[in-house]
């Protein structure tokens, strides 16, 4: 017989709502739909229960970086965002030489096959020059259908996602040879007009990477690809909610046109999330994180971040004053049906994987559960 669990007396936040005074019932790696009255129970009376987060879009954390790290590494990254409440998360690279993302790809895709990882991310090197941030400008080129081919077979069918500058040579083709493979083509460190944008959408581009950030402003004449990615229902946005990449009223706006169901919390993480200030590298560009704000040496461009999704939550839920339900759908029902994992991870539901976590009154992490196992164990009382 499996083993059960039961964690009562919490809120829990199941897709129909808040649940007072709710039960989730855990038999062996999944949630079930009931125990019998001797099953082993935890209290979690003034607490939260909400489904695991899912991460699309992050670079590294625990001092270890998913772009240049060993399998070691990745794995001490992946381990440091459980900790924080992350129970599936997205590897994502940032730009190099074509042959080392490709080896890269082929590294990571082991993980992704292994469960380890929910598949690969490449932000870069098909992006635009204008709007680098922290990418080397020097390894830079166009979406040439042919090499993202390339990156798309090394990563063994664990590719889930590429950013690129639709506005590019090459840029539309790319993005309809993405949506072909079954490929999330995200419009991101772009110099699109509006129009230009229009296009992408409509040739299957289905995400905004970090809305707002690395893309021109919105403008009242020239609108840009700010305004056609909020306008269009097909498109999701990401949002990075650290206080620092973006100001409150661009959330706000964010929410209030796109609505909670096409909002996807992100951290864009890179290693010294959940790590520490100091010197770091994004790629191969050098990085120096103060107050746990990340900027290149270089320049001062802001290079990723340190946030790890358990704060994104409390933020949004203390700051930003946003609705529970609508915190989760943005950061795992969204993430978790883009990815086309919903039906496994992303809420929960009778037969899903017993991805959760516990937060207390003041929405601070206090457990972690990843496939019926505590990661962070709650200690209620």
């Amino acid at each position: 017989m499996a083993d059960r669990k039961v964690l009562a007396g919490a809120r829990v936040v199941l897709p129909a709502g808040v649940v007072d005074s709710g039960r989730v019932v855990v038999e062996g790696r999944r949630i079930a739909g009931g125990a019998p009255a001797d099953a082993p129970t935890l209290d979690l009376s003034g607490h939260w229960v909400v489904p695991g987060f899912v991460d699309m879009h992050n670079h590294g954390g625990g001092g270890a970086s998913f772009t240049s790290g060993t399998v070691e590494d990745v794995l001490r990254g992946v381990h440091t965002h459980r900790l924080h409440g992350t129970t599936t998360v997205v590897a994502s690279t940032v730009t190099g030489d074509m042959d080392f993302l490709a080896h890269r790809a082929g590294l990571l895709s082991e993980l992704a096959e292994q469960g380890d990882i929910a598949g690969v991310h490449f932000e870069g090197p098909f992006i635009s020059p204008c709007r680098k941030g922290a990418h080397s400008e020097a390894l830079l080129r166009h979406p040439d259908p042919a090499e993202v081919r390339k990156l798309l077979d090394a990563a063994r069918g664990q590719a889930r996602m590429v950013t690129l500058a639709t506005e590019l040579p090459g840029g539309l083709d790319s993005v309809r040879l993405l949506a072909e493979h079954g490929v999330i083509a995200a419009i991101g460190h772009t110099d699109a007009t509006y129009e230009q944008t229009v296009a992408a959408i409509e040739a299957g581009a289905t995400v905004a990477t970090h809305l707002f950030n690395a893309m021109p402003a919105l403008g009242h004449r020239a609108p840009g690809p700010i305004a056609a990615l909020l306008e269009d229902e097909r498109v999701t946005v990401e949002l990075i909610n650290d206080g620092t990449h973006l100001h409150p009223a661009a959330l706000e706006l964010a929410f209030r046109h796109a609505g909670s169901g096409r909002v996807a919390f992100i951290t864009d993480a890179m290693d010294a999330a959940g790590f520490g200030d100091g010197t770091y590298h994004l790629g191969p560009l050098a990085v120096e994180v103060r107050a746990g704000v990340a900027r290149l040496v270089e320049g001062g461009s802001i290079a990723g971040s340190t946030l790890t999704l358990d704060t994104a939550f409390q933020r949004a839920a203390t700051v930003d004053r946003l609705p529970v339900e609508a915190i989760v759908r943005a950061i795992s029902a969204n993430p978790a049906k883009l990815l086309g994992l919903y039906d496994r991870v992303g809420s929960l539901e009778p037969g899903k994987d017993a991805d959760l976590v516990v937060l207390d009154g003041e929405f601070a992490l206090a457990g972690v559960m990843r496939k019926g196992e505590w990661v962070v164990e709650p200690h209620p009382g």
